[in-house]
Formats: structure tokens, sequence, C-alpha cells
């Protein structure tokens, strides 16, 4: 690659590497890295910075690795690792063969800490977690040195030792580094570097009892793999020093270096792996795949495409702070990603009953509609229709408002595909005055594709045949959360939180048969009601479920 900026390539991640580049800063080639901890499902803001390393792994022509940090066995999964390769993969960010875990290095990390020791820069403090607490002071406040600060180099070897045979108990010693307790960046308090713990490790077992911190043990993993650049979130910027020094203190030559990006935050859904925990657990939302959930998984199953993702976040670009983008925009990525590829359907989902008198008793007939009128290679297909169909109750109105051009008492529209038809009764129910059926008679000259060029209507509605249509539920979503901001206390009232209007489930509605049975996943444009995928979960053999991915409105532009 050329020492230039590429076209496209001139964002501040771009431009400081574009520098190192002139000053040949690495003899190695470009290598990024995306480090999950596999103890929950990756949501859009890991999307976001996968993205990122890939894209920028990618456009230097280097390399881009997957590595689990599985440091802590009390939370870490097989089940989430397999999730995360899967999602990753999904979204075409694909690692390749280079997928690695941070416990495979337990050996080099444990020696690395062994040589701070040798050199008087780690040493085991025997100060419980609270009081480790107490001593690192506050943001305004400088710590003071633990009584265990100046053990000998020989004492904390043999009790470093000790807590990896596991001769101590949990939470009993620590390993810790030294640095400077009076530092104003509190990272550099001494932290602490290794802890015990007993309990089985989804990969190790039990070979080991002490386990690094992230802090210390993610440099080191770098160095290791020729990474060459750490690419993270803003909330990593106040531990740089840490990782700057865990590197210059073990003289790593052409080390790693780490430089930070935006946090990606959503309106109205929460990024916060802490928060999604709860609301799963919590049993607030349907699992970590919620379609309300911004996990990969939650999108994935709404129906939202890897395509749309990989827009949404081009077209945010590269921010340098936290930042809350509108969801509308997301939505405007699926919508442009789906309009020219997905097919067309009429589906009623408030369904009323629609009787054409004058059409004949038990005659039927094939309608020819196009699948895309924005992509001929979809081609058309063939519609039934009969003498009894369903239209959308909002399509009717008894006594119209001005500007109303659909269907009312003695007015005309056209049926998608089909004919004209005129309203002549409405049917009610006697008990309640809910309107039940209407009784409408059609023009059989006035079919679509005849060439018929007599007299204009205004409104055109879409519509299933009774006897042919298929039943279907519909789940309907708006904001998960009542509030466009996510909270921020620690302890919330999810209850109240969430958008009672989040979830809509509608019942019998009915759509037309199709010639292949949908499958999870499939996608589909409902004339007129938005773009809808099928569900993975509530979908069978008898049943079948569609989520909406976005309605059919744009928003975001209009803003």
């Amino acid at each position: 690659m050329s020492n230039e900026i590429k076209a496209g390539m001139d964002h501040f991640l771009y431009k400081i590497i574009n520098e190192d580049i002139k000053a040949e800063v690495f003899s190695r080639p470009m290598c990024t890295r995306f480090p999950p901890e596999p103890n929950g499902y990756l949501h859009i803001g890991s999307a976001y910075a996968i993205h990122t390393n890939y894209t920028i792994a990618q456009k230097y022509n280097g390399k881009f690795h997957l590595r689990f940090d599985d440091t802590n066995p009390l939370k870490e999964d097989i089940t989430y690792v397999r999730a995360i390769i899967e999602d990753i993969n999904w979204l075409g960010y694909s690692p390749g063969n280079h997928i690695y875990y941070g416990s495979d290095y337990s050996n080099n990390i444990y020696e690395a800490a062994v040589t701070l020791i040798k050199k008087g820069k780690a040493y085991v403090c025997d100060l419980s977690p609270e009081e480790v607490t107490e001593y690192r002071g506050t943001l305004t406040e400088p710590g003071k040195n633990s009584p265990y600060r100046n053990r000998s180099i020989e004492e904390n070897q043999a009790l470093f030792a000790q807590m990896k045979k596991g001769d101590f108990s949990a939470a009993s010693k620590v390993l810790r580094a030294k640095i400077d307790m009076g530092s104003p960046n509190i990272n550099l308090r001494d932290p602490v570097i290794y802890r015990i713990i007993h309990a089985e490790h989804y990969r190790t077992g039990n070979e080991w009892c002490i386990y690094p911190m992230y802090d210390f043990a993610h440099p080191i993993q770098d160095a290791i793999e020729g990474i060459t650049y750490s690419l993270c979130s803003i909330e990593f910027k106040d531990h740089r020093p840490l990782y700057e020094w865990v590197l210059d203190e073990l003289d790593v030559t052409e080390a790693p270096k780490q430089r930070e990006f935006g946090r990606l935050n959503l309106t109205g859904v929460v990024t916060s792996k802490r928060y999604l925990r709860q609301l799963v657990e919590g049993e607030f939302v349907d699992g970590w795949d919620d379609p309300r959930l911004p996990t990969i998984r939650g999108l994935r199953r709404r129906g939202f495409t890897p395509e749309s993702i990989r827009s949404f976040i081009d077209e945010i670009g590269m921010i340098r702070a936290q930042n809350s983008v509108d969801i509308a925009m997301l939505e405007h990525a699926a919508r442009q990603d789906l309009k020219a590829k997905v097919k067309g359907v009429m589906a009623v989902i408030h369904p009323l009953k629609v009787v054409i008198t004058n059409y004949p008793d038990g005659q039927t007939e094939l309608l020819t509609i196009d699948n895309n009128s924005e992509n001929e290679a979809l081609g058309k297909r063939d519609v039934t229709f009969s003498k009894t169909i369903y239209i959308e109750k909002d399509d009717f109105m008894e006594q119209p408002s001005k500007g109303f051009h659909r269907l009312a008492p003695g007015a005309e529209v056209r049926l998608i595909g089909a004919y004209f038809i005129k309203c002549e009764e409405v049917i009610k129910d006697e008990a309640t005055g809910e309107i039940v059926e209407l009784r409408c008679t059609y023009d059989p000259q006035t079919k679509s594709g005849t060439g018929f060029t007599g007299r204009k209507v205004k409104g055109t509605i879409h519509w299933v045949s009774a006897d042919h249509g298929m039943k279907v539920d519909v789940h309907l979503y708006e904001s998960l959360l009542t509030d466009n901001e996510a909270p921020k206390d620690s302890s919330i009232d999810w209850a109240s939180a969430i958008n009672p209007s989040s979830l809509i489930v509608v019942e019998n509605g009915m759509i037309e048969s199709f010639a292949d049975k949908p499958r999870p996943e499939d996608k589909f444009q409902f004339v007129r009601h938005g773009y809808f995928c099928v569900d993975t979960r509530y979908t069978t053999e008898e049943k079948l479920v569609f989520n909406r991915i976005v309605p059919l409105k744009d928003t975001w532009r209009k803003k």
C-alpha cells in the first residue's frame, strides 16, 4: 500500500496509521484483533468494533484476529464462544483460521508475571478486595501503599509459586504491579494483575487456579500474536498507559499500539452487556435473540441482513467519542438493502371480510402480479382471486374523512392486480355494532393488465382470498425503551423503563399462499405494511409467524 492516504481513508485512525507507516514504526504487516470475553452475546456496538478492526486490516492488506479473552472461568462458557464465531461469520467479518484463545497463552503470561517480580515490578499482596479498593484512593485523592508492597523479590517469587500450586484460598492473595500509588491515573495505582480463582475452566480444566487480569493479559497476547494496532473503544483510553507500561517493562520491541475510537450507542435500546443481561435474566425480553434487542442474534432474528448492518456502520463513519445514533438510521439501511432484493406479498394483518356478490359462486382465477417493481429479475407470481376476500380493516371507513381514498359506502377502489370493487352494503354485529363484513360488487371490465382505460379511481388496496390464503401471526415492533436514551442508573425499574408497545402480537392475520412454504429467516415486503421476516423461534409446520423488520416509512432522511 502507498504511504499516501487512500480515498475514503481520511479519518483520524487512518491518519495515525499512515504517519506510522511513513515513520516505519513496524517492520511486520498490519494485524488487528477483536478480543471478546465469552460471557455473553455480541451486539451492534460489538459489530462496530469488529468492523473497525476488520476493515482497517483489509485496507492495509493485513490480518484480522479473533481472540477470546477467556481468563475468568467463573463467567465464560463454550456456548458463547460458538455463538460469537457464528455471529462474526454471519456479519461477514470472518477471521478464517485466525481464531485464538487467551487461555492458550497461560504459560507465557505467567512467565511475564515472574519477569516483573524478578525486576521488582510486581509483588504479592494480602489485602482483601475491599482493602485494595480502599487503599487505591479516589479520583481526587491519591492512594496509599500496601503494607506488603516492599516484600523481597525472593518472597514474592515463592508466594506467587504457591499461588500457582493452589496453596491459598480465593481472594486471599493477589499479584499487583508496582507502579505509582500517587498517579493521577487510577489504573496505574498498583493494579491487580493476577488473582486466585478455584474453578474449572472450559478449555484448560483445573490446570490453573490463578488467572491474569485483562489489562495485564491483553498487551502480552497482542505482542505474542504480532498485533500492530489494538483498536478499542474510548472507555479503554485511560487504560492505555498500563498497556504501554506492561509492554515496556517486558522489553517488547515494536510493541503493539493501543488506539481508541468512539463507542456506538443506539437510541431506544441498551448496548451495555450488564443491562442486556438484566433484561434477559429478568425475563423482560424473549431471550438474547429477542428482536427488540440490539444483539446480533436479535437483529438477525428480526430480519436485519449483514449487508444492512455493514452499510449502517459505513454510513456512521469513524467516531472519536461516545455517541448515540438514531436507530432510524439503521432502519433506513435495512430498507435500502431489502427494497430491490425481496419479493412482495399481500398480507392482511387485521382482516375484514368482503363478499363480492356478483362474482360467480365457486369461480376462481389466477392473477399475475409483479414480485418486485424495482427488480424484474424477481419475476411474477400467480395469486388466486375468488368471491370472498379479506381486506385491511383500516382500508374501509364508514364515514370517510377528507382525503380518505380507500373503500367506503358507495365508493370504488382497485384491488391490486385485480378489479374495481364498490361497497354496496355494510354488515354489523348486532350486539356490538362492529363492522364484520362488506358486501361489494365488482366490474369485470376493469381487470388489471387488460388495457382498461375507462373511469379512474384514486385508491388501490391489497387483499387476500379467504379460501386460498394462509393464517399468519405478526409481531410488530417499536422502540424497546420509553426513553430514547438508555438508562444510566445502577438500579433500574425495567418494568417501567420498557415501552409497553415495544412488541404487539397480532394473531390470525391472512397472507396469500406461497408456491414454496417460507423458511425461517426468509424475508418479504408486505404490500403497504413494510418488510417482514419469518421468525425462527415460533414458526412451526402448522403456523407462520412473521417479525416486522421495519415499516415502509423512512423517517431518518427527513430529520
